[in-house]
């Protein structure tokens, strides 16, 4: 047990004075706490005006964590490992509940810090929260968790990180090195998701032969994974990588019909148009392999390269900025693989086909390929982690 001043907070949920006392993995009064946070959440007027709240509220309801559970094999007893501290990105609005979730149903006691960030996301689950903790048959679980909001603050950061068992940081790698100076117990570990970088991967071949349905199905799924959080998401791809025989005329199809969606659902931000005016200006002046440019109004940017190199990593977009390649070997990008590549999503292209491509590459790098509409689709296993297992500490028995 500790105590800290909840005047240090700018606000919080749970018990500041939170008790240490682990669970069994997937422990039945866990699940049934998320699945009447779902039902609380979807059913909550002000909720259903944000996606992503929505969508994690679908990620808790019951069908989905029995899922996951029925998926877990494990023959050892598990046991949580006892106090994680979450230290969530500040871009994401979400990204804090899924962590927080991950310690839960890896039975563990939690500290989240929330975004500091005045997201209205983070203020109505607080509040769905704080009356379901008002529940009696809730009680345990508000007592061992504890998710607060404040300013940059080392004290607290520093006391928190002193006596976690586990420490998450979600974040930039400055930020990651910044915050590994607050020491942790010889027996804790950090789990660090950093700045990672995403593409996808298009058959231009199977582009030009979708029906107008189906297209426009694609364009609203990579719309998805891209505009729904400015491509702020380490998942959210910044390069389109096409391949095929037919690039030209499956560019021209798919853009088309992606930028009719674009113009129907967002809404671009004072910053993002000053922002996409001047990148494309950086980029013809410093990079080697600029090729052209195309625009869609102000919705679309798309960089053309004249070839791939090392440094792709770090030609970044957001707002709907993309660069682009025509390539005429798949192989191209996968000599330049590093650890910094987390996703790789994909269309045109079949499973067995790709997992034999990473088989015979043997990559540094990349830890999901999924299709294109699934990057955000986040889960207990990330970035590589089995967030389940790792969570939890084995109890041989013999």
């Amino acid at each position: 047990m500790f105590k800290i001043k909840k005047n240090l907070f700018k606000s919080y949920v749970g018990n500041i004075d939170i008790k240490i006392s682990p669970n069994f993995l997937f422990e039945k009064s866990i699940c049934q706490f998320l699945d009447e946070l779902s039902k609380k959440i979807i059913s909550d007027r002000e909720a259903k005006k944000f996606s992503d709240l929505i969508s994690f509220a679908f990620w808790c309801r019951k069908s989905n964590i029995d899922l996951i559970s029925s998926n877990f094999e494990e023959k050892n007893l598990r046991v949580g490992r006892g106090l994680i501290f979450h230290i969530a990105p500040s871009n994401v609005p979400i990204n804090f509940a899924f962590s927080f979730v991950f310690g839960l149903l890896s039975g563990n006691c939690n500290v989240v810090r929330v975004p500091s960030k005045p997201f209205k996301q983070v203020d109505i689950l607080f509040r769905v929260l704080n009356n379901i903790f008002k529940k009696k048959k809730f009680k345990n679980i508000k007592k061992n968790n504890l998710l607060v909001k404040y300013e940059r603050n080392d004290f607290i950061t520093k006391h928190f990180s002193s006596i976690c068992s586990v420490r998450i940081i979600w974040g930039g790698d400055k930020t990651i090195n910044e915050l590994r100076k607050f020491s942790i117990l010889p027996s804790s570990f950090d789990i660090t998701f950093a700045d990672r970088y995403s593409f996808t991967m298009i058959n231009s071949d199977k582009i030009i032969k979708l029906n107008p349905n189906n297209l426009k199905i694609l364009s609203e799924r990579f719309y998805n994974d891209t505009f729904l959080v400015d491509q702020n998401a380490c998942s959210s791809p910044h390069l389109v990588y096409w391949v095929g025989k037919n690039i030209k005329d499956g560019k021209k199809i798919f853009w088309k019909s992606f930028n009719s969606i674009v113009e129907k659902k967002y809404h671009l931000e004072k910053k993002g148009i000053f922002d996409k005016f001047a990148h494309p200006q950086e980029d013809f002046l410093e990079l080697k392999n600029f090729k052209n440019v195309y625009t869609h109004k102000n919705y679309v940017y798309r960089i053309n390269l004249n070839k791939i190199d090392k440094n792709i990593e770090k030609l970044r977009g957001k707002w709907g900025y993309f660069y682009e390649y025509d390539s005429k070997n798949i192989n191209e990008i996968f000599n330049y693989i590093s650890p910094k590549y987390q996703t790789l999503s994909y269309f045109g292209f079949e499973k067995d086909y790709l997992v034999n491509l990473i088989k015979k590459k043997k990559l540094l790098g990349i830890d999901r390929v999924v299709p294109i509409g699934e990057t955000l689709n986040i889960g207990m296993i990330w970035d590589g982690f089995d967030l389940a297992k790792v969570l939890s500490r084995v109890i041989e028995i013999k």
